[in-house]
């Protein structure tokens, strides 16, 4: 006997198996489909991360993670949906920035109209924290614009106190 033969003598193993893969497929397809039904659509902001996951990490101490993360609560305050909050933008100054520092850039600010931690009127779509040359200066980018408009980008080095980790300047990177 062929092995054609041995075949045609269990069609119904066959059927059974091809059944349980079509059943499999099917649990798995409509199991997806009521997941993603209680799942709200992602907004376009967040299109791209729902492709593939991110992830951010940082760690107590450390100089990147202290500045990326009075930068990103700095910018959600400046840019809240409901409009700026003022008050939360003022507090994360006061715990950021060494008192020294906060006087100075409220001089920069009023003599350039702009706003002393972003260096500019308006606020960033995306920033980046990466070291700078040594342990106390971290490099900060902004980007400004999108859609329509151009994509302005901005490079600040922000320096911070050996002891507390406070910022003790902003500039910006072609400034020195």
């Amino acid at each position: 006997m062929s092995s054609n033969t041995h075949a045609r003598r269990r069609p119904g193993r066959r059927a059974a198996v091809a059944a349980g893969l079509l059943l499999a497929v099917g649990l798995s397809v409509s199991t997806q489909a009521l997941a993603q039904a209680a799942v709200p659509a992602p907004g376009k902001a967040y299109a791209k991360a729902a492709a593939a996951p991110r992830s951010v990490s940082g760690f107590n101490g450390d100089p990147v993670t202290r500045v990326a993360d009075f930068y990103g609560a700095y910018v959600d305050a400046k840019d809240a949906a409901e409009g700026p909050d003022t008050a939360l933008a003022k507090a994360l100054r006061a715990r950021y920035l060494t008192p020294a520092f906060a006087k100075r850039l409220a001089l920069w600010e009023r003599a350039n109209g702009a706003d002393g931690v972003l260096r500019a009127q308006n606020v960033p779509v995306r920033w980046t924290v990466s070291e700078g040359g040594n342990g106390l200066e971290v490099v900060v980018t902004l980007t400004f614009g999108g859609g329509e408009s151009p994509t302005v980008r901005t490079d600040l080095v922000v320096e911070l106190e050996p002891v507390s980790g406070d910022v003790t300047d902003i500039r910006t990177a072609s400034a020195g």
